[in-house]
């Protein structure tokens, strides 16, 4: 019979499973900052990753509400969508177009960071971890916000220069 676990347990996964995403964000970031063309999807990436450092501490911070060392599990998902950004680097380097991949890979990292993080904000106030759920629904919020900006780089700048 299959080992019982409860959210607690999952919450703590998915905790582990958000600090190797975050960390495997603060490694991609330069490269893509390197990578692009428009200056003002070069400064959205390095905005991010001092922005994401901050997202590490606060997950720091969750792990020791918690009782738990900071820990990574390996996310695949995230594996997958940073590979897929690598992936346009390489296929579109040179090319008009290659702002706007970079931009969507931004973007569907930041999809993924508000699913977790909107996830995990909700288990938080569950188990009653409300410290917690605080530190999660301020990063959300930034991710959201992130999210917002990248949209209005795109429909202000690069979509435009992709076409060409």
């Amino acid at each position: 019979m299959a080992e019982v676990k409860t959210l607690n347990e999952l919450f703590h996964d998915t905790l582990k499973d958000v600090y190797f995403a975050e960390n495997k964000i603060v490694e991609t970031l330069p490269k893509m900052h390197e990578a692009a063309k428009s200056i003002q999807l070069k400064d959205a990436f390095m905005k991010h990753l001092a922005e994401t450092k901050v997202h590490i501490e606060r997950l720091e911070q969750v792990f020791d509400i918690i009782g738990k060392e900071p820990e990574q599990k390996t996310c695949d998902a995230i594996l997958g969508i940073t590979d897929e950004g690598a992936e346009i680097m390489d296929d579109y380097e040179g090319s008009p177009a290659l702002d706007a991949g970079l931009l969507a890979a931004a973007q569907a990292v930041e999809h993924y960071e508000m699913s977790r993080y909107g996830t995990l904000r909700t288990w938080a106030l569950e188990l009653g971890l409300n410290d917690a759920a605080g530190l999660l629904q301020t990063t959300l919020d930034e991710e959201q916000a992130t999210d917002l900006a990248l949209t209005a780089i795109a429909t202000s700048v690069v979509n435009q220069k992709a076409e060409s």
